[in-house]
């Protein structure tokens, strides 16, 4: 199938993740490399990190269910609060709980797609995306095309797509799971980078996630 045709994913979608992406890496790089920047920033961090221990179990909470929400919403991100959260919970329990949103967003995308319909997904994504995604993905499509296919696109395509198609729930979360996972760990580093002021590996972070999102959604338009 020609990847120019109407089956094949907008680019729009892969355009818009990006540039949330460089908004935030160039954005974390230059308040890194600026002294007086740097410090007023690490100000807020542990001004947040103070209050997030009066309530430690709500602040985790809220965390989770904005990252969930995130995966949820194209025009919704988590990233802006990811040096508070590295900084209030260190990287390894930042990342479990932005995976764990991410995967609870993602699962809602999925039943949201498949319990509540076309009216509903229709209003939250575009129309003509699901539309042409449908003609492709189905109950029988390989698991390989849709690890690549969570990989390339926005979280929230996906889930709402595959629910809408009645692909596999259990085979869904596993690829869900997995790719959350490389991204959360990609994310939190990228944060952590930016409290420890390593601008320079925050721009080669936020660079390797750029160019994995590419690279798959390349892939996909071949495939499909």
């Amino acid at each position: 199938m020609n990847p120019g045709n109407a089956n094949t994913p907008r680019v729009s979608a892969v355009w818009r993740r990006g540039a949330v992406l460089a908004l935030l890496t160039v954005g974390l790089a230059l308040l890194a490399s600026s002294d007086s920047l740097h410090a007023a920033m690490l100000e807020l961090l542990a001004a947040s990190d103070a209050i997030i221990a009066t309530h430690p179990v709500l602040g985790a909470a809220l965390f989770v269910v904005l990252a969930a929400v995130s995966a949820m919403l194209a025009f919704a991100s988590v990233g802006i609060f990811l040096p508070a959260a590295v900084f209030t919970w260190g990287e390894p329990l930042c990342v479990l709980l932005l995976w764990i949103g991410w995967v609870l967003g993602g699962a809602l995308t999925f039943f949201i797609g498949r319990y509540l319909g076309r009216a509903v997904v229709r209003w939250l994504t575009a129309e003509a995306l699901l539309q042409r995604l449908e003609r492709s993905l189905g109950p029988a499509t390989p698991f390989g095309l849709v690890l690549l296919f969570q990989l390339a696109l926005p979280s929230e395509i996906p889930g709402y797509v595959l629910g809408l198609v009645r692909y596999s729930f259990l085979k869904y979360l596993l690829a869900l799971t997995l790719v959350e996972l490389l991204y959360a760990l990609a994310m939190v580093h990228l944060g952590a980078s930016f409290v420890e002021r390593r601008a320079g590996i925050v721009l080669a972070t936020g660079a390797a996630v750029a160019l994995v999102s590419v690279t798959a959604f390349a892939v996909l338009r071949k495939r499909l």
